[in-house]
């Protein structure tokens, strides 16, 4: 541990962390969590806004799909933020293209705090993709760039930082959300501007710092930059061992040149690993998590909690995410990967089975609906310790550095399209099924804990070239996509 401080400490890599967290995930875990607290206002907004217009009140059925725009925006403008990276990556390197990309927040945050007074509920869908534009840009970026800046030793611990920004973006939301803070009716808008205030951090801050030494070294070939940022980021050294570990990644690399996300789906030697991060992602944006973040309001209000007592459940759950993402970061390098996701999602499975019996219990007894609350905060910190502290150290360590790019645009538009059908359906869906919603959610993470049992080997202490051999090893009834591939050659 001692040796571990003294590394973080020695040069600019904690500053780089903290800033990179703040211009990066934190602004996705913000907004996804930002509508939670104000939804009641918002919705109240759409109704008095649509009476001005037209002279008549909206009905329910179109308060609710215009609502379902506002929330699921957010991820459509995730997809073309995730399309994107690989484009803007290459051009701009990870620094310039994160500077750039909180611009882009900046002025989603001026088109929100307006949408207000200009009466325009219109400008809030705008503003939304934007903030997902700029959230699915800067969730990959930040990842990228954290896996780029680390030694191997400590990788888990340094890209398992992005899930605890994820995490203190969401409690930010809901703190700022409660009544005592921004959370009235007159101030919906400044809750969901105050994410602008943040980007100022990484935009003042980050260009004193160096850009990742890996994309100096495999992608420029500037060998002497890339030992000056390592210098920088980690205290003065030679540090032989890692330049001469990105040399062998940089001669793989040019035995195989870099794929476009196309090229990359038809690569059969990538095929377990994409196969892996899709099922990874799949299974955490239908788990139940993301629904939790933006309409934990009307769950715990549909369980029977009391509404003045909600949003300081909800600030609970934040606590529980961070306190729980800040200990799986210090376990991570000890444990492994594998166990937090069949753990995890095992757990998660049972979990929504019970909600789903609080939830029609909740009647009889007053104390049901605190039982539910205590179920939701056990979800919660499953994921947080699970899940959701493994998957972006995962989705860093499965791709050499010319496939990350077109990896990150793949599994990226994979989570933002599920959001966007998530967003899109659960209003409706939770109409029709009412608590039993929750059993869809429980065969999801029943899902994802076979999966990595079963199928996802360990990734904990492995270069990304041990980790490549190590999924072409996977076979599946005794074959595998690259035994296929080798028939397919000698035919």
């Amino acid at each position: 541990m001692g040796t571990l401080l003294q590394q973080l400490t020695s040069g600019n890599v904690l500053l780089l962390i903290v800033v990179l967290g703040i211009g990066g995930n934190f602004h996705l875990g913000y907004h996804v969590t930002g509508l939670s607290s104000p939804s009641p206002y918002i919705q109240s907004f759409i109704n008095s806004t649509w009476y001005d217009r037209y002279e008549e009140l909206p009905s329910p059925h179109m308060v609710t799909m215009i609502w379902s725009l506002v929330v699921s925006m957010l991820s459509f403008g995730g997809v073309f933020g995730a399309f994107s990276v690989k484009f803007i990556t290459s051009r701009l390197g990870r620094k310039k293209a994160m500077i750039c990309n909180n611009f882009i927040a900046m002025i989603a945050a001026g088109i929100m705090l307006t949408s207000k007074w200009a009466k325009s509920f219109e400008m809030i869908i705008m503003a939304r993709i934007l903030y997902g534009y700029s959230a699915g840009l800067g969730a990959s970026l930040h990842l990228m760039y954290l896996m780029e800046i680390s030694p191997r030793k400590i990788r888990g611990m340094v890209t398992l930082t992005a899930a605890t920004f994820g995490s203190l973006g969401k409690l930010s939301a809901q703190l700022f959300g409660l009544s005592e803070v921004l959370g009235r009716e007159d101030q919906w808008n400044i809750v969901l501007f105050v994410p602008a205030c943040f980007s100022l951090v990484p935009i003042m801050v980050l260009p004193f710092l160096p850009e990742s030494p890996r994309y100096l070294f495999i992608e420029k070939g500037d060998d002497k930059e890339c030992k000056k940022a390592l210098q920088s980021l980690w205290g003065q050294g030679d540090y032989k061992q890692e330049m001469d570990e990105m040399l062998i990644e940089q001669a793989a690399i040019e035995a195989a040149p870099p794929k476009n996300p196309l090229q990359l789906l038809r690569d059969r030697t990538v095929r377990w690993q994409l196969i892996s991060m899709s099922t990874i992602y799949c299974c955490n944006q239908l788990s139940g998590m993301p629904v939790i973040s933006t309409f934990s309001f009307d769950i715990f209000l549909n369980a029977g909690i009391p509404k003045d007592k909600i949003r300081y459940m909800t600030v609970g759950l934040g606590i529980a995410e961070i306190i729980t993402s800040i200990s799986s970061s210090l376990l991570i390098e000890h444990i492994g990967r594998r166990p937090l996701f069949f753990g995890g999602y095992g757990t998660m499975s049972v979990i929504w089975v019970l909600v789903t019996v609080t939830l029609n219990l909740k009647d009889p007894s007053y104390w049901v609906p605190y039982i539910t609350a205590a179920l939701i905060t056990l979800f919660i910190i499953s994921f947080g310790g699970g899940p959701g502290a493994a998957t972006g150290t995962l989705n860093t360590e499965l791709f050499v550095q010319s496939d990350r790019p077109a990896a990150f645009v793949l599994v990226m538009m994979l989570r933002w399209s599920t959001a966007i059908i998530q967003g899109l359906t659960f209003p409706f869906l939770i109409t029709a099924l009412t608590t039993y919603s929750f059993t869809l959610f429980a065969c999801v993470c029943l899902l994802g804990s076979l999966y990595a049992f079963f199928i996802l080997p360990e990734t904990k202490g492995k270069t990304l070239l041990e980790i490549s051999e190590e999924f072409k090893a996977i076979t599946v009834c005794g074959k595998s996509f690259l035994e296929k591939k080798t028939t397919e050659t000698e035919l």
